[in-house]
């Protein structure tokens, strides 16, 4: 049967105290002037379902929170958010039939989530997404949220004389005719995920053909070869590899030393001609290194023959100096008693005669070795000219000796190279081909897969549409009966309410609009009465046809705000838009419930409803003075606040 959905109150938390309201009857009004807070408080109860309510001002400086008592199917629960933003983010929920205090749901991200909560309350799943029916879409469609499904049951001030739903909006347009679909069961959520399946299948499918088309047009534009061509040259290459192993392996067990007696003995001389050389090269170096030693020791002897007869010619300048003064006290010598053949100065014995002596003999020693040194250097230059002969010799010997053999092997050798370097470059240009060969059919190999996974996309996209036809087939005799109920329904409440230059009024088969004289509504008119009046005809034909089926999603809720707003002095179709109201309400007791805020109501019918009465001293917030009328900016351009 249809769900059942009523708001039995709303509770106010305001800085200066509780504002409570019930709302026990099948069709309650709200009744007041412009400017005392009707559409504040149906904003506010938007709000506390968790949507994004236009709060007033009086609603974010004085109330502190919201609580809504919501039945909804077989749950009953107290829905109570903040409206601080630090706070908005949560709902506090308290399950009323089991008495118990449930954890804090969230109403954007996290879990648990309040969304899912009135979903599963109203018996819909939380994760489906309408997706887009045109044939280019490739998007899983956005979320189908509790937000969407209250929509439906909340008409604003904002939109009752100017859009039904959201339709004009283009992006909201698949989720409106999801939502419409799945409430009367004209589809189901495997459907909807079919479908949501079927476009994202199709978006895969289309970068797969993209990416093999890019593949292809690479392949193309850089003159690569076809696949079997590729794989032909491939083998080729294979084989010439193969071929040019066997050769150069064959060639290398050829090329061994050619060996024979004249070969081998100009390899012996040649390697004791080469012994020979280093021998006489590591001498030069040795005689080189003794012949610096002697001149460095040379140098030493002649020092020490230099500084002695520097000695000696001092003794003999000083020698005939006669000291009259001390050098040290400056004190005179001269009346001193000298002894005979003693030093004036230290009247030591006098050794003049004996030094004389003594420098001759070291000199003699010292001149010896010097001669000595001059004969060892001599020597050592005519064995180190006779070495650097000897290296030369042996030098041009090497150098006669190596051409001599180069000349006898090159002809036996050579062509064997050339052919042994022919068939090298043959296995390296066959692994080169092969190289650039494999990533060719690496890329033909990826096109392959790409066309592959093309193949499997396709058929599985083609499965899911096959199977959202079999689907909708099933349902096709329901969707018939359900589209004839609603244009039966909603021509009859036209032609009731005499909406002013309409003749015919039907709903629309795909889009779910109102059509007005076989036009869609807003072309027979931009705003006014007319869309007003078309908006209640509409909506109380949904709920109807919805309650009368009994077997539909569709919460039997409705909340209308103002919708005398826009009919001015249209006193008839006004009478007649509650008269329609009320006869609906009367005939669907306890299974509807219908909340409308309005500022005028025809006296005739004001026994057919439950009414709260409102005023500048008695607003809706009435814990909080009303500033006045005319200090009341309106939520809605045009309309009360």
């Amino acid at each position: 049967m249809t769900t059942k959905f009523r708001l039995n109150s709303v509770t106010l938390f305001t800085t200066e105290g509780e504002v409570h309201y019930d709302f026990p009857s099948d069709l309650t009004v709200l009744a007041g002037p412009t400017g005392v807070g009707k559409t504040t408080l149906l904003e506010l109860i938007k709000f506390g379902f968790g949507g994004n309510g236009l709060l007033a001002p009086v609603s974010t400086e004085y109330v502190q929170d919201i609580s809504l008592d919501v039945t909804i199917g077989s749950s009953r629960l107290r829905l109570t958010r903040g409206v601080d933003s630090e706070k908005r983010d949560t709902v506090r929920v308290f399950d009323l039939v089991t008495q118990e205090r449930l954890p804090d749901h969230h109403v954007a991200t996290g879990t648990p989530s309040l969304n899912s909560l009135l979903m599963a309350a109203l018996g819909l799943p939380d994760d489906m997404r309408a997706a887009a029916r045109s044939g280019t879409s490739t998007k899983a469609g956005a979320r189908i949220t509790f937000s969407d499904v209250f929509s439906y049951l909340y008409i604003p001030q904002s939109e009752i004389n100017r859009d039904i739903a959201s339709s004009k909006d283009g992006y909201l347009d698949p989720k409106r005719k999801s939502v419409f679909e799945l409430l009367f069961g004209l589809t189901d959520p495997e459907i909807l995920s079919m479908r949501s399946k079927v476009n994202t299948l199709s978006g895969d499918l289309a970068n797969a053909e993209r990416e093999t088309r890019t593949v292809v047009e690479f392949l193309q534009a850089s003159n690569t070869t076809g696949q079997a061509e590729a794989l032909r040259a491939y083998e080729a290459a294979r084989a010439e590899q193969a071929a040019a192993e066997a050769e150069r392996d064959s060639l290398l067990q050829e090329i061994e030393p050619i060996t024979d007696r004249e070969t081998q003995v100009l390899r012996d001389l040649l390697s004791e001609a080469e012994r020979s050389l280093a021998d006489a090269r590591s001498a030069v170096v040795s005689l080189t290194r003794q012949e610096r030693e002697y001149k460095s020791e040379r140098r030493r002897v002649q020092t020490d023959i230099d500084r002695l007869m520097r000695m000696r010619d001092a003794g003999a300048r000083l020698a005939d100096i006669e000291f009259v003064v001390c050098p040290r006290c400056m004190q005179s010598l001269r009346d001193r008693a000298v002894p005979i053949s003693s030093c004036r100065l230290c009247l030591q014995p006098d050794p003049v005669a004996g030094e004389d002596e003594l420098d001759q003999y070291e000199i003699r020693q010292l001149s010896s070795q010097l001669e000595e040194m001059d004969e060892q250097i001599s020597i050592i230059y005519e064995q180190l000219g006779a070495t650097i002969r000897a290296v030369e010799d042996r030098e041009e010997l090497v150098r006669k000796l190596s051409e001599d053999l180069d000349l006898r092997t090159s002809e036996r050798v050579t062509p064997r190279l050339q052919a042994f370097t022919d068939a090298s470059d043959r296995l390296a240009s066959a692994r080169t081909e092969q190289q650039h060969l494999e990533l060719v059919l690496r890329q033909w190999d990826r096109v392959n897969d790409l066309t592959a996974e093309e193949d499997r996309l396709r058929e599985e996209r083609d499965g899911a549409k096959a199977a959202i036809e079999r689907a909708e087939s099933v349902i096709a005799s329901r969707r018939a009966e359900i589209l004839e109920a609603l244009n039966e329904e909603f021509a009859a409440t036209v032609g009731e309410l005499g909406i002013p230059g309409v003749s015919s009024a039907g709903i629309h088969p795909t889009n779910y609009l109102p059509l007005l004289n076989g036009q869609r509504f807003d072309t027979v008119s931009k705003g006014g009465g007319i869309i007003t009046a078309t908006q209640v005809a509409y909506w109380i034909s949904l709920l109807s046809v919805a309650v009368r089926q009994r077997d539909t999603a569709y919460p039997a809720f409705l909340l209308l705000d103002s919708p005398r707003l826009a009919l001015n002095t249209a006193e008839s179709l006004a009478a007649a838009l509650y008269r329609r109201i009320v006869a609906h309400s009367l005939a669907n007791r306890g299974r509807v419930q219908v909340i409308i805020a309005d500022n005028e109501l025809p006296d005739e019918y004001r026994r057919g409803f439950s009414e709260i009465g409102f005023g500048y001293d008695h607003p809706t917030v009435s814990t909080v003075r009303h500033p006045g009328r005319h200090a009341v900016k309106p939520l809605v351009a045009s309309a009360e606040a």
